[in-house]
């Protein structure tokens, strides 16, 4: 699954554009590099996404295509 679907199903972004331009910009990175949207995720990659002077940390668990709200919590874990 592509990383801005993955961060727009997980609830960590609210909207795909926004996930996509986060990309774009360079705030999302996997693994220490930074990664365009397009970036296919897999379980066990962690994620790193700077939201102004915030860094949020999360390591992929699970990836699904159909999520619902109240399971999006459960498809990644917060580090840090």
């Amino acid at each position: 699954m592509r990383i801005d679907k993955y961060l727009k199903n997980s609830r960590i972004i609210k909207r795909r554009t926004i996930a996509n331009e986060a990309c774009d910009a360079g705030r999302v990175k996997v693994g220490g590099k930074s990664v365009k949207a397009s970036y296919e995720v897999k379980i066990g990659d962690i994620i790193e996404i700077s939201f102004g002077n915030k860094t949020v940390k999360a390591e992929v668990l699970n990836i699904s295509d159909v999520v619902k709200k109240e399971d999006a919590a459960n498809l990644y874990r917060i580090i840090e």
